[in-house]
């Protein structure tokens, strides 16, 4: 490998490594603790998903 390769190959592992380590965070969509996580964020930056996965969830 050149060492150009090297270095690609070396960002992709870090930025996957972060995206991996950052999608780990957020609770699982349904659970008690993500239906606390978006009562306290405010709804108009609630997505159209996030209001429908909240109304099957945490209301019914």
């Amino acid at each position: 490998m050149t060492i150009w390769n090297t270095k690609k190959l070396a960002v992709l592992i870090v930025a996957t490594s972060f995206t991996m380590a950052l999608s780990a965070c957020d609770p699982e969509v349904g659970s008690p603790d993500w239906c606390t996580q978006l009562k306290e964020k405010p709804k108009g930056d609630w997505t159209a998903n996030e209001a429908t996965d909240f109304a099957k969830n945490c209301v019914l």
